[in-house]
């Protein structure tokens, strides 16, 4: 997914983050007030609560298999999406932030720039926890796909790297090794959210 590249917004949620773009680009033209606005992909990490209302499917999935529940897979599995973990947000924040030449307003993709299925993703978290000592080993419940999911989702940051210096430093394995310990220290109680 590039920058540039609108589309129709397929849910109420893409609806509310093509606004507040066009409120920034309409702000821009009208006021001179410039901003840049940051499109995150999928991101997971410490601190993303599993019972939050905007719960992301990674601390779901990991609260399910610690509490020996179903995982629920929307559709067959191999819906992707380019998740990001935290740290990346985090350095395209502060590269954003310390951006001096804002011409206009602009928007940059924050994501590693790759993909994974569902069903890779299952696999990830239930390898990652078995590092820790959990083996689940129940498979996945497959169910209706959900109205208003995208297919398959990748974001492209060749624009990001080139004018934030945006390097996307930690991959799904090595974002997913960073945040498990959390996950499973917050799961078991040890820690909150904030």
């Amino acid at each position: 997914k590039r920058e540039e590249r609108i589309g129709n917004p397929l849910s109420p949620y893409a609806v509310t983050k093509l606004v507040n773009e066009l409120y920034a680009s309409v702000y821009s033209r009208t006021y001179g007030f410039h901003s840049i606005g940051l499109r995150y992909f999928n991101a997971f990490g410490p601190r993303q609560d599993p019972d939050g209302a905007y719960a992301a499917v990674i601390p779901k999935w990991i609260a399910a298999m610690l509490a020996g529940d179903d995982v629920q897979i929307n559709g067959d599995g191999e819906t992707s999406r380019d998740f990001c973990y935290v740290g990346n947000v985090v350095q395209a924040n502060l590269r954003a932030a310390l951006k001096e030449d804002l011409a206009a307003s602009d928007v940059y993709n924050v994501a590693v720039g790759g993909r994974t299925t569902l069903n890779d993703l299952f696999s990830i978290i239930q390898a990652g926890l078995a590092t820790h000592g959990v083996h689940y080993a129940k498979q996945p419940v497959y169910q209706s796909f959900r109205a208003g999911d995208v297919r398959h989702s990748q974001a492209d940051i060749a624009k990001a790297v080139r004018e934030l210096g945006f390097s996307g430093l930690f991959d799904l394995r090595r974002g997913m090794t960073e945040a498990l310990s959390w996950y499973l220290a917050f799961i078991a109680g040890e820690r909150s959210p904030a």
